[in-house]
């Protein structure tokens, strides 16, 4: 039973996760493979993080209490929005068409969420199925064949660098540094197996139309290759994000639209021009999603991180930077291999379209940057064990298990999609309604996201991990989207915030500390509104996006402003009257980002007016809404025990 229970342990530990987060970025890598140890051994930086950490309260009356909330608190919330859920609720049959027959205990399913970048609204003629998130519906309908191609791309790679290796050999006998050599021959023999399997890979997915993808990636190629050093950034982002538009609203350039555009659409005779004929006949290969330019905008990142990436190497001496610093290649730290360049060989077309179009991170992600991508192709990662990847698995499995459970219980999102009269609902199932539908957005992102990463993981290549908390697990708004879409998130911070000037914004020679704080803060709460106007846009183009970007925004400032008037030094004296003023304040959090949310993924702002007017419209409303908070008090002192808890351990998140 122990064993049972440690495994379990390990298996929803950060060590299984994501080993980015119990490492430095600027710790080697070779600590890391020590898969073994049940304790490993904390380093210089561990120990001074763990030195700061307070002592536990896992034991103390006070979480003895919370304990006791938790057990009352968690269940009602899942009994009241299961109540809800049920035939007998009056407001049953205005989504029962958004249901389908499921696979557990004779309950229906909600088959997708409403809450996608982009959607359609497919009603089937089965007793209601809710396919209005198409990417999350078509992913759970394929989970099979998705699985299959995990197991077959990797056999098929094997199968490939067994015959290849042999070629590669005898030139690996020629060169002086064997280390390198290997480097170079395992490089270009899965560089190979890459590009060639993405051409055939986007060609099954898009038919024609991957024509297209390969137009726009041969020009920004050219930007990068062929332009003056100095207009690459500018160039790059401008075409970038002029094709992002492009996409959306061109719908992914139809060749028959194309072809109108050349000829006159019908002839004096009212006959249909060969030419459109044509196009239409062509656009109706349109392979397994000829919805490409859906999920592009995942390759524009990657695009972006080749040609900045490039831009940057060229700073760098001709020299390998890796000799220079005097680091073992086949051990770097994730910061190095992100930050130190590729050889200069290394930017060149095949390498380019091998890592914009490497087949597991294609079409959702994690993002992974050049630098990083060609250095994990070059030596192995050292992260990578079987008892990891394995652990990572089942943790995928459970996940999706866990989903199943709810989609088929939890009728959130079936009633939020019908749009009920929010009277018929009392304000604690308003909220859980809320509550849920925040979950099931978390779970639909997550799911995808691992099995693509497991699916690199088992290919040999280990991306970031885009979630690290749970959804609930969340009380500032900074710390949240360092959590929520970490790989992007990571991206955005090298390639976005950075280079805008992050957070930096006081002069040299500045001696007026108060003025240069308060600069300092409103330049990055500038950069923050740059950084979420992006992102929003990056998402979808549409306004209910824009504004949940500036709500973010928004309500960041009461953070910003509560650092400011009460900085965590002068409290040092008074730690428990600090941290129940902190969790005051994360309540006020907590609750902003959820409505910010809910107006970008689910109810739109009209929709969170209604919810919200029927929720606080009245005396049993607010007097919910202060049990609620103190509730989210409670959750919120947890959530700092287990930061503090990670703290003990010699990590620090910073999210």
């Amino acid at each position: 039973m122990t064993s049972i229970l440690s495994w379990f342990r390990r298996l929803y530990s950060l060590d299984t996760l994501d080993t980015r987060f119990i490492v430095s970025s600027n710790t080697p890598l070779k600590a890391v493979a020590a898969d073994t140890r049940s304790a490993p051994a904390k380093d210089a930086r561990a120990n001074a993080i763990a030195s700061n950490a307070a002592p536990p309260k896992w034991r103390t009356p006070e979480f003895w209490v919370y304990y006791v909330i938790f057990l009352i608190a968690v269940p009602l919330m899942f009994k009241t929005v299961i109540e809800v859920s049920q035939e007998s609720h009056p407001t049953y049959p205005t989504y029962s068409h958004l249901l389908s027959p499921g696979w557990i205990a004779g309950r229906k399913v909600v088959s997708a969420s409403v809450y996608t970048m982009r959607y359609t609204v497919v009603y089937s003629s089965s007793p209601g199925q809710d396919n209005s998130d198409a990417q999350y519906s078509s992913f759970r309908d394929n989970i099979p064949y998705l699985l299959a191609l995990l197991v077959a791309h990797p056999l098929l790679r094997r199968v490939y660098e067994h015959f290849g290796q042999s070629v590669d050999a005898s030139s690996t006998q020629t060169k002086a540094n064997a280390t390198t050599a290997q480097g170079d021959a395992r490089l270009a023999r899965r560089v190979r197996f890459d590009f060639y399997f993405a051409l055939i890979f986007i060609v099954a997915l898009h038919g024609v139309s991957a024509i297209k993808v390969l137009g726009i990636l041969y020009v920004n190629y050219k930007v990068a290759k062929s332009l003056p050093r100095q207009y690459v950034p500018t160039v790059t982002w401008t075409f970038n994000i002029a094709i992002l538009f492009a996409n959306e609203l061109c719908t992914g350039y139809p060749f028959e639209r194309i072809a109108a555009m050349l000829v006159s659409p019908a002839d004096s005779a009212g006959q249909e021009s060969p030419l459109v004929l044509w196009g239409r006949y062509l656009d109706s290969f349109g392979g397994i999603m000829p919805r490409w330019e859906v999920l592009f905008k995942v390759t524009i990142l990657r695009q972006i991180s080749f040609n900045m990436d490039y831009y940057w190497s060229l700073d760098y001496p001709a020299s390998s930077p890796i000799e220079k610093k005097q680091a073992d290649p086949t051990a770097l730290s994730e910061r190095d291999r992100v930050n130190i360049p590729a050889e200069p060989s290394a930017f060149n077309s095949r390498n380019y379209l091998a890592y914009v179009l490497y087949s597991p991170l294609y079409l959702a992600g994690p993002i992974l940057t050049f630098n990083d991508y060609i250095s994990q192709q070059r030596f192995p990662p050292l992260s990578l064990t079987r008892s990891r990847v394995t652990r990572y698995a089942v943790r995928f499995l459970l996940t999706v298990l866990a989903m199943e459970f709810i989609l088929h219980f939890i009728y959130a999102v079936a009633i939020s999609q019908a749009h009920p009269d929010w009277s018929l609902y009392s304000p604690g199932q308003l909220s859980m309604l809320g509550f849920f539908n925040l979950h099931i957005i978390w779970l639909k992102l997550l799911i995808p996201w691992r099995f693509f990463r497991l699916w690199a993981l088992v290919d040999g290549v280990d991306p970031p991990e885009n979630m690290v908390r749970c959804v609930s697990n969340n009380y500032s708004a900074f710390a949240f989207w360092r959590a929520w879409h970490r790989s992007f998130n990571r991206w955005i911070v090298r390639y976005v915030y950075v280079p805008l000037g992050g957070g930096r914004g006081r002069a040299r020679g500045d001696d007026n500390k108060s003025s240069s704080v308060l600069f300092t803060k409103a330049r990055q709460i500038f950069n923050f509104l740059i950084v979420f106007t992006f992102v929003a846009l990056w998402h979808d183009l549409n306004l209910r996006l824009l504004m949940w970007g500036w709500l973010i925004t928004l309500f960041v400032l009461p953070e910003i402003i509560a650092t400011l008037l009460f900085p965590a030094h002068k409290w040092r004296s008074r730690p428990n009257t600090y941290r129940v003023l902190c969790g005051i304040g994360a309540v006020g959090n907590i609750l902003m980002m959820m409505i910010a949310n809910l107006v970008g993924f689910a109810l739109g702002l009209d929709g969170i007016q209604g919810l919200l007017n029927e929720m606080l419209g009245s005396y049993s409303g607010l007097v919910y809404l202060a049990t609620a908070c103190a509730a989210l008090f409670v959750g919120v002192q947890v959530m700092f025990e287990i930061r503090q808890e990670e703290l003990r351990a010699g990590i620090n998140l910073k999210c």
